[in-house]
């Protein structure tokens, strides 16, 4: 069977579900037997996410080998349940750093490089690339951005392209649209999706298959009109609604067709969907609970939720493993350091302090950290959050007043959290951190190694500090265990405080690897412990 290609764009406006349209049905085509492989193809000139602000891009997702990418493939991996990669995730800054590059080696041999045909040749090039690396069936690709933006044209010019190379029998065009509806008339409009259509027609491109957003379920004359004007047939407008929880979706989607669809479409010879496992998470998720936890999460980026996307997952997933309605609170750190955390956590059952850089806010995640530890509440900490921990313990337990972070307090004489050697002459701030998969040794007897129940684990990392060496022993004798080290016992991964119910803070970043089906044992243990 020759390798397939979908292409996932989006019309009227941004946000309106592609990421997770792409994820239910790479999804639906694994359980039916396939292999698959997702990308995302990112129009802005950054090279990836990992210098942008949370508050501009939502949470940085890092893959095993170390990329920092969208957050939408942190969708892709807990639907699909596949490890993604560097190549799964490609910007138009990347693509541009990439001909440049050559450009100045000469590799170009004097040729005058353009768009077309050497931009829209490394797109192409970053598809095949995916699929021939991950030797997938499908290789589904969603376009960033929103038809009509300046910026992804060359991205529509190459898949146009890439239609004719691999063959119309090989490539599937899905194009997403919103419906919206308008109060004063009573009625679903689909006069922009239609315009949507029109416009991706006038690009080269015309869709296959139509994926009709809305708030409510869509009367079928709305659907048939959508297909009428936008010369698709009627099977191939999809009606996608709000969902709740989201992991509904390649449900509702598989109920309507959408697979069987692709599957007639890309004459695919795959079998039928097996769905009975992720069936009954959902409906664990979906049943009644009668009891509650409220979680806080204590950051500086609590104004925008997606800024702690995978985290806000995990704590669902380990909240509906364990038959609980998950309440998130969030905390900005920010106002703890003006009234203190006692009003802002006094009826919380756990804590969370995530990732984060820069000194804003990080006092109030220290009192968090404090608050947590006096008053025996479950804390996790994730990458930072681990460092504040120490950081607290070292100023409450160990008597170290002034310790603090090299990253903010440059010139302390106690500082417990340093750069890494290895970062210390590293200037350039893009991809050069400790990212991706690392192993972490597990203490036997600590409550890491009794959640794992494994001696070593591989978990994700995006850090520059540690904590020093330095300072550890006296750390140590305050009664702060070291629980997880680098194999070498040169790095920290973890601590613990063993006089607390559940003090466990982590360098690493596990959120990435819980699933809806299978959650994360330290959020599960977390979630455990926030119920007792």
């Amino acid at each position: 069977m020759d390798r397939k290609y979908i292409f996932v764009t989006g019309g009227v406006v941004s946000g309106l579900g592609k990421g997770v349209s792409a994820a239910s049905l790479g999804m639906l085509l694994k359980q039916r037997g396939l292999k698959v492989a997702a990308q995302k193809l990112d129009p802005y000139l950054n090279v990836d996410p990992g210098t942008m602000s949370p508050y501009q891009h939502g949470e940085v997702f890092v893959t095993e080998d170390g990329a920092e990418t969208d957050l939408d493939l942190g969708h892709y991996e807990r639907f699909i349940d596949e490890n993604l990669n560097r190549k799964s995730n490609l910007t138009s800054g990347k693509v541009f750093w990439n001909i440049l590059t050559r450009e100045r080696r000469g590799e170009y041999l004097g040729k005058t490089v353009q768009i077309i045909p050497h931009v829209t040749d490394e797109i192409k090039a970053a598809i095949y690339s995916l699929g021939e690396m991950t030797e997938a069936d499908v290789v589904i690709t969603e376009i960033g951005g929103t038809i009509g933006d300046i910026e992804s044209q060359p991205f529509l010019e190459a898949i146009r392209q890439l239609r004719i190379e691999a063959g119309v029998d090989n490539t599937m065009f899905i194009h997403v649209v919103l419906v919206p509806y308008l109060a004063c008339s009573g009625e679903y409009k689909t006069k922009p999706g239609q315009h949507s259509v029109h416009e991706l027609q006038g690009m080269g491109i015309m869709p296959d298959c139509i994926i009709a957003r809305s708030d409510k379920t869509l009367d079928d004359d709305i659907l048939s009109k959508l297909a009428m004007f936008c010369n698709v047939s009627r099977k191939a407008v999809i009606g996608n609604e709000n969902v709740n929880p989201i992991y509904a979706l390649p449900l509702l989607l598989h109920e309507r067709g959408f697979d069987d669809f692709a599957v007639s479409r890309l004459s695919l010879n795959c079998g039928p969907c097996d769905l009975e496992g992720w069936t009954a998470a959902v409906e664990r998720m979906e049943r009644p609970k009668d009891r509650r936890v409220r979680i806080a999460i204590c950051g500086k980026y609590v104004k925008l939720p997606d800024a702690y996307l995978s985290i806000n997952e995990a704590l669902y997933h380990a909240a509906s493993w364990n038959d609980a309605d998950l309440e998130l609170v969030f905390v900005d750190t920010e106002e703890v350091e003006k009234i203190g955390p006692e009003q802002l956590l006094k009826d919380v059952d756990g804590i969370l302090v995530p990732g984060g850089f820069g000194s804003r806010g990080i006092e109030g995640m220290i009192q968090c950290a404090r608050f947590a530890r006096e008053n025996d509440v479950p804390y996790l900490g994730i990458c930072l959050g681990m460092q504040i921990a120490v950081i607290e313990a070292a100023r409450s337990l160990a008597g170290l007043k002034n310790a603090n972070s090299r990253e903010f307090d440059p010139e302390g004489d106690e500082c417990v959290i340093d750069l890494m050697d290895e970062q210390r002459n590293i200037v350039a701030k893009g991809g050069t951190m400790r990212l991706g998969a690392y192993p972490c040794a597990i203490q036997r007897g600590t409550l890491l190694h009794s959640l794992y129940g494994q001696d070593t684990v591989q978990e994700r990392h995006r850090h520059r500090y540690e904590v020093s060496p330095a300072f550890q022993d006296q750390i140590a004798d305050s009664g702060i265990v070291f629980s997880g080290t680098s194999p070498d016992g040169k790095l920290v991964e973890a601590m613990e405080n063993p006089s607390c119910r559940f003090f466990v803070a982590v360098q690493s970043h596990p959120e990435f690897k819980s699933r809806p089906n299978r959650v994360h044992p330290l959020f599960d243990g977390f979630i455990k412990a926030s119920l007792h």
